[in-house]
């Protein structure tokens, strides 16, 4: 019998192939944390809203949940996402790392890595090829990612 936090992580991703952003955003506490290499540190609300935004948007999101272990504090996740960028229509695959802490049978701190510069290559061509790693593009794609979820949250 698998752990209840184990089951959460795959209710999460579950729900997240289902493009069921609330489900997700319930699956966290109301204080918690959340990061990655684009939308680097949320808090609360926060990350429930970006899957919200983020699942609402999809058109063709497939996602895989490939590995995933959890205990009483802590769990890890290995899922692959699969999406066209809408922005500038290219086809990208995320292979990511994610590690979780949880607390009363939710997710209190969710951190996913992946690589940004591979992301970029992938989603905006020859500029990410060859500036992904670059600080200014990067800040740039964290900022507009910011007022895109800023814009949701005021929605």
């Amino acid at each position: 019998m698998s752990h209840p936090n184990d089951e959460l992580i795959q209710r999460f991703y579950g729900a997240f192939a289902q493009r069921d952003g609330a489900a997700m955003a319930a699956a966290y506490t109301p204080d918690a944390h959340f990061h990655d290499p684009v939308f680097q540190d949320l808090h609360g609300a926060e990350p429930g809203a970006m899957w919200v935004m983020l699942t609402g948007r999809a058109q063709d999101l497939e996602i895989q949940l490939v590995e995933h272990e959890a205990d009483d504090e802590r769990g890890t996740a290995r899922w692959l996402a699969d999406y066209t960028f809408a922005t500038t229509g290219r086809r990208v695959h995320n292979d990511v790392r994610a590690t979780f802490a949880f607390r009363d049978g939710l997710i209190a701190d969710h951190r996913d890595e992946f690589s940004f510069h591979g992301w970029a290559k992938q989603a905006l061509g020859p500029v990410g090829l060859l500036l992904g790693w670059a600080p200014p593009l990067q800040a740039k794609i964290r900022g507009q990612a910011r007022a895109g979820l800023d814009a949701a949250m005021a929605a």
